[in-house]
């Protein structure tokens, strides 16, 4: 991350001292168009293409990093390991068991893989409810979902698996 922010630091300080040359040239050839002042405009673009890019993989990592810690508190959450009290948790969800990491993981992947198979066309009987949802009520999209889970193999979990109730 450090590597990252020095990057970038420098892709900045290299942009300013184009666009201070660019300022510079001009003020040199009175306003006029010369091949100095051509010279710091090529100079200044290519800076601002560097200084972009560095801005681009610092918002990737950024993003790559949000991306873990919702990660990381989805599965804390999911699995009661959060930092606060237990009675704190308790309260926040009652009624409601936590469940291994390992029953998240495929129950992410399962979900995963329904979005993918609803995406290309393959959802069955949840298709026909279109967009806006409705048609065949909560019975149908259950129903649906569940095959296609259990049809296609994927590895996920076919919801007619009763383990949650055990944990």
């Amino acid at each position: 991350m450090e590597a990252t922010v020095d990057e970038l630091s420098e892709a900045y300080s290299e942009f300013v001292a184009a666009a201070a040359a660019v300022v510079e040239a001009r003020a040199q050839a009175g306003g006029e168009k010369t091949p100095a002042t051509d010279a710091a405009l090529e100079a200044f673009k290519q800076r601002w293409e560097l200084f972009r890019v560095a801005c681009d993989h610092a918002e990737e990592l950024v993003e790559s990093i949000r991306q873990r810690i919702g990660s990381e508190c989805l599965v804390d959450e999911a699995t009661g390991a959060t930092s606060s009290s237990s009675s704190a948790a308790a309260l926040a969800a009652p009624g409601i068991k936590p469940i291994s990491a390992v029953r998240l993981e495929q129950m992410s992947k399962a979900v995963r893989w329904l979005v993918i198979e609803l995406q290309h066309g393959a959802g069955g009987g949840a298709s026909a409810a279109g967009p806006g949802g409705g048609g065949g009520g909560a019975g149908a999209g259950a129903a649906a979902a569940s095959g296609v889970a259990g049809q296609h193999g994927h590895g996920g979990v076919d919801a007619r698996f009763g383990e949650d109730g055990a944990q």
